[in-house]
């Protein structure tokens, strides 16, 4: 108030837009986003004062504290600098950029790869890449919101299926032009779900209407598959799946993305892909430490065993406690609690005993069907899980 008396410019429309909006007010209000560390330590961070066990990082090998991940940022800082401040499509690109995407293409079992300054942009280049006016775009409805952001760019149509759902995907296709090129669009893992793609029915079907298939596996890579190469070397079908998108931020311990697939689908991204066209390059220091990860990842296998062991005794906990998991079949685990109030109020207890979770709920998710996310790290310890134990049993008690 005080501001706007001593404010004399007269707001415009958007302006004012901006100082009346109700869900801004009210995410100020409740102090559920936005929340900024001041300290870091392995699956512990400290806000306001208050030591928290993380248990909603997509860090799920726990790999950025690794010694030969810091390292590996270390030296590529000291050799490069800090940045190479342009585009990889003009003057930005350097040798450490095309040594990652051969190795992460290599890992995948892909021809080629490019990489982009974040995740969001890669995911959204999974389809800008590839669709255009006058192709169909075949969705699952819980798709992430880096994907729908690419569909609605690419100016192609788009029809939604129910999610993970392959006769619902059938169904559409038998009604569309069977001469219209086609892309279909899923993801390894639902992150909000928990949920495993159901790839080998939607790539029978995809097959069958000569589908293009685009998979986002940002919390598949590190999770499922051998060595973590992610969902599609888990169920054997890499070659299948024309393009692999993800994130270097999760299993990966760094920032940025990637698309990769045969090689003429990768120079065709490069050619028409504004997300790569017009971004700036990822950093040495990136890159090096998704490099190095990516060499944990296979020649440490112990870390995505200790995701799993860990993973098992989680959800033996919420089942004991009878908490709706939405039928989670991985370390993203959803506490669903069916109303913005009771999650509200969960994720508050939680919070209360040390322990930081993020709370989702409608339309981020299905009217319903609000709740907690949380994600279990490869580092948690046995204290995490007794003080995670202890903060649910009391959350519970407190609903």
């Amino acid at each position: 108030m005080i501001r706007k008396f001593f404010n004399s410019k007269a707001l415009t429309p958007i302006a004012q837009r901006c100082e009346d909006d109700k869900l801004t007010t009210l995410r100020q209000k409740y102090d559920l986003y936005y929340e900024i560390a001041e300290e870091q330590s392995g699956t512990h961070i400290t806000i306001e004062g208050q030591d928290l066990v993380m248990l909603a990082s997509n860090e799920y090998l726990g790999l950025s504290l690794h010694p030969k991940v810091i390292e590996a940022g270390k030296a590529a800082l000291e050799k490069w600098g800090s940045g190479t401040m342009g585009a990889r499509s003009a003057n930005g690109g350097r040798r450490f950029h095309r040594e990652l995407e051969e190795e992460i293409a290599a890992f995948l079992g892909k021809e080629s790869c490019h990489v982009f300054a974040a995740g969001y942009l890669a995911c959204m280049a999974s389809i800008t890449g590839f669709a255009q006016r006058g192709d169909i775009i075949l969705a699952d409805k819980n798709l992430h919101s880096s994907i729908w952001d690419g569909i609605r760019l690419s100016m192609a149509d788009v029809e939604r299926f129910s999610h993970n759902n392959p006769a619902r995907l059938r169904a559409i296709l038998e009604q569309l032009d069977p001469q219209a090129p086609k892309l279909l669009s899923i993801e390894g893992i639902y992150s909000m779900e928990g949920h495993i793609a159901a790839l080998p029915e939607m790539m029978e079907v995809a097959k069958e209407y000569q589908c293009f298939v685009s998979l986002d596996d940002a919390h598949g890579i590190g999770v499922l598959g051998k060595q973590g190469r992610g969902t599609a070397n888990y169920f054997g079908l890499t070659d299948e799946v024309d393009i692999i998108a993800g994130s270097l931020s999760k299993s990966l311990a760094s920032t940025g993305g990637f698309v990769a697939g045969a090689a003429t689908s990768i120079e065709f991204l490069r050619t028409h892909c504004k997300q790569s066209i017009f971004s700036a390059a990822i950093s040495p220091a990136q890159a090096a430490c998704a490099r190095a990860a990516l060499k944990v990842m296979q020649d440490e296998p112990e870390w995505n065993e200790q995701l799993w062991t860990n993973t098992k005794r989680y959800k033996a906990l919420l089942k004991e406690l009878e908490l709706d998991i939405w039928d989670s079949e991985t370390p993203a685990v959803p506490i669903v609690l069916g109303d913005r109030e009771r999650a509200y109020y969960f994720w508050k207890h939680l919070r209360e005993k040390g322990i930081f979770t993020v709370i989702s709920t409608a339309p981020g998710v299905p009217p319903g069907k609000d709740l907690v996310r949380t994600a279990v790290s490869a580092r948690h310890s046995e204290q995490d899980f007794e003080q995670i134990e202890s903060a649910l049993r009391y959350a519970c008690k407190k609903l």
